[in-house]
């Protein structure tokens, strides 16, 4: 089977090419690109000089450039590597496309919805968004999800994890079409980015390489139901990504009812990773908090997970609960209603009164399914 480049990291690509017959001579020259692509300089002799200290090192950084700076769609895009290298990675590597089957833009213009199809015909599911400070684009990194939240549309099916190639194609997409650099990158599309360690954690390497987007790990945002195992591992990587935990219930007992993942992992559990997350990495985790009307919306629920997360770095991003259309989500999702205004607003000051740092987020995307539970891969 081919090799995905693109969902390799560097170092996994340097691997990759070690195992290609580097010494034959015409792999070592090297020709001035012809359109302004990543540099390389003429010689025939392998550039030894280079900041790498060696020839499988440059032209790693040469592929990894075209992939992930210059998001080439080919091999020939390559044009500062040798013929004879482009041709050998053509029989055994490829880089795998999506295409846009569909684009839904919001009546407000403040979001937009991609639909993409990758090589293997599996339907992902991304947002374009725009706030005061600029613009971020949420990623998918599963097809549907199978942790089975009952007000998420997304758990209605799942065909698979997507590879890191995917992931990062995503935004290399709306990019292109937008014609705007993305900064901010939000893994909150479809699935479980936790489900999906390594492909999400690679992707999130290859986004922020210096050699490819070079988008900022503080500018970038993983949310998760509550893998506490892998919230662990994550606070180990020595990231500074931002991890935003879905709980939307201050107690088991309501959690279970919505989220099947707090059957096996309990709310204080989860909090403790959390907290264990924000120790290590000095960054402050984002609670999600998603209100249903009638549901988890008193100030009950306000008062106590108030006093559940009080003396440690969280902050809670209220959501009003978004519409499922019920072909897209679960049966149970039909009879959720977002909370009305003066409920939303007074488990907000509860929250900020009690000296949680607490945000009444506004919704965007809701009219074309975009907004936080509406996606779904088809």
């Amino acid at each position: 089977m081919d090799t995905d480049l693109r969902s390799l990291t560097m170092e996994e690509l340097k691997l990759f090419l070690k195992s290609l017959p580097q010494g034959r001579p015409e792999f070592s020259r090297t020709t001035a690109p012809a359109d302004g692509g990543p540099s390389s300089r003429p010689t025939d002799k392998p550039p030894l000089a280079c900041s790498s200290g060696s020839l499988l090192e440059f032209r790693a950084a040469q592929i990894f450039e075209w992939l992930h700076k210059h998001c080439a769609g080919s091999f020939d895009d390559m044009t500062n590597l040798p013929k004879v290298l482009r041709e050998e990675l053509k029989k055994v590597a490829s880089i795998p496309k999506i295409k846009t089957s569909k684009k839904l833009q919001s009546s407000n213009k403040d979001a937009i919805k991609y639909l993409f199809e990758t090589d293997k015909a599996t339907i992902i599911e991304s947002v374009w968004m725009k706030y005061s400070y600029g613009s971020a684009v949420c990623v998918s990194t599963q097809a549907g999800c199978r942790m089975g939240c009952v007000f998420c549309a997304s758990s209605a099916s799942f065909s698979g994890s997507l590879p890191a190639g995917d992931i990062c194609a995503q935004v290399y997409a709306i990019q292109r079409d937008l014609n705007e650099r993305v900064s901010r990158v939000v893994f909150m599309g479809c699935g479980e980015p936790l489900d999906n360690y390594d492909n999400f954690l690679a992707a999130l390497r290859c986004l922020n390489s210096k050699q490819g987007q070079n988008i900022g790990q503080r500018n970038m945002t993983v949310s998760t139901c509550g893998l506490v195992p892998k919230i662990y591992a994550l606070a180990g990587e020595g990231l500074q990504v931002t991890l935003a935990v879905s709980l939307h219930a201050p107690n088991d007992q309501l959690r279970q009812r919505l989220m099947p993942i707090a059957r096996k992992y309990t709310v204080t559990e989860v909090l403790r990773a959390c907290k264990y997350y924000g120790d290590k990495t000095k960054r402050r985790v984002t609670i999600e908090y998603a209100l249903i009307k009638d549901v988890n919306d008193s100030r009950e629920c306000a008062r106590e997970l108030a006093g559940k997360l009080r003396g440690a770095m969280f902050h809670v991003n209220l959501i009003p609960f978004n519409r499922v259309n019920v072909e897209r989500g679960s049966t149970i999702a039909k009879d959720f209603l977002p909370a009305d205004k003066e409920s939303a607003e007074n488990f907000t000051h509860i929250l900020r009164n009690s000296g949680i740092p607490a945000t009444l987020r506004r919704g965007l995307g809701e009219d074309v399914d975009a907004a936080c539970g509406q996606l779904r891969s088809y």
